[in-house]
């Protein structure tokens, strides 16, 4: 059999592979925090928030592993990290 078409046929199924695990990624449904709901957080992998350049209470979204290792995503309200000297 031809090498080439074993390593093109490797390099195919690698890519596939890759894809595949990028798409289930970002078919995470986040779940909204509410007052007493249960965390189970192992390792926090991402915290974003609005872009809005204001002081204020904004949305937040935190990515995390569980202690399954399941990457799970939670929505909330935070101060603007752009608050650094209003009170």
């Amino acid at each position: 059999m031809n090498t080439k078409a074993i390593y093109a046929t490797c390099l195919f199924a690698a890519l596939n592979i890759c894809t595949l695990s990028a798409r289930a990624e970002s078919n995470i449904q986040a779940h909204t925090y509410s007052y007493g709901t249960h965390l189970d957080i192992q390792k926090v992998l991402s915290i974003s928030e609005d872009a809005n350049p204001a002081c204020g209470v904004v949305n937040a979204r935190m990515t995390y592993l569980d202690s399954a290792g399941h990457e799970q995503a939670l929505d909330y309200r935070k101060f603007s990290d752009h608050c650094h000297e209003d009170n």
